[in-house]
């Protein structure tokens, strides 16, 4: 094999800059603060590329979604309430804007504590190590007496604990989405997987019944999925369980009838797993704010 011989530039091929397509251009740049000025004028003065670009198209999908008397979802992860926002999901819930909640397991029991003592969120590394992580009694006995509750009344497991949370009448109920929700009639649905939440290690749980809580509420949860046309579907802070709950109900709601093919759909999870860029649906344009591709902004 011959020694390699350094390329001849002198074939290459040009074209004239203002002929090529550009993804940054100065007229979306962003323009400087001025003192006085509004939330709107510093919304509008934020730059017209990338996530600055997109929070607008979810921030006008919202607002016409709920003009419009469409539904706007929010399922999310437990880290929503462990970084204080429990206050504004709820002014959102009251005002109308947010019509439907779904989270994991540990939803419950970050959002109990915070009702029940108004302090959530313990340190798992110095539990573990004396096999003390997750064995605060009160949490496991109010939850398991709730979800207990749910299988004898028939109930969904959020609505079992929004309702137990206000009967119980805990000094921070307030601060409680679920109770909140039981309180606005808002569907707020958990969706459990069996040994991720600290309450399962407890011999007062019931698995059964909180199979069964959970699965009626997966059911609930579909049918606010089989009215999101022209909706908004939020997934914040979830990267696996709430993203897979979400697929199995899309499917289940379009396999027995029901429209569910233009909305807005958006992730805010650290990790992207593949679900979030592949769909197979006709995309949008995100000018008119609605496109059935989830969870994300981006064109398939």
């Amino acid at each position: 094999m011959d020694k390699p011989k350094p390329i001849d530039l002198s074939g290459l091929k040009t074209y004239p800059l203002e002929s090529r397509k550009s993804k940054v251009d100065r007229a979306d740049f962003a323009h400087p603060w001025k003192p006085g000025g509004s939330l709107e004028d510093f919304l509008e003065r934020s730059p017209n590329i990338l996530a600055a670009k997109d929070f607008r198209a979810v921030v006008s999908a919202i607002a016409k979604a709920h003009k419009a008397g469409k539904h706007v979802v929010l399922a999310m992860g437990a880290h929503v309430i462990k970084v204080g926002l429990n206050p504004i999901l709820i002014d959102l819930m009251e005002r109308g804007i947010i019509t439907g909640i779904a989270m994991n397991g540990a939803g419950i029991i970050h959002d109990l504590e915070l009702a029940m003592i108004g302090r959530t969120s313990e340190d798992v590394l110095e539990g573990l190590e004396h096999g003390a992580f997750g064995m605060a009694q009160e949490t496991a006995d109010f939850l398991n007496r709730a979800i207990a509750e749910a299988g004898k009344q028939d109930l969904g497991l959020g609505q079992a604990v929004g309702q137990a949370i206000m009967a119980e009448n805990l000094p921070f109920a307030k601060d409680s989405i679920f109770a909140a929700a039981a309180r606005l009639d808002i569907p707020a649905t958990v969706h459990v997987a069996i040994g991720t939440d600290i309450i399962h290690i407890h011999p007062g749980f019931d698995a059964g019944a909180a199979g069964k809580a959970s699965h009626l509420d997966f059911r609930i949860f579909s049918s606010v999925v089989a009215g999101l046309e022209e909706g908004v579907y939020l997934n914040v802070g979830s990267a696996v369980i709430l993203p897979e709950v979400f697929l199995k109900a899309l499917t289940l709601v379009r396999n027995t009838g029901h429209k569910v093919e233009r909305f807005t759909a958006v992730n805010m999870d650290f990790i992207q797993h593949y679900r979030s860029t592949a769909w197979a649906g006709q995309a949008i344009p995100l000018s008119d704010t609605m496109k059935s591709c989830f969870p994300s902004l981006r064109q398939p």
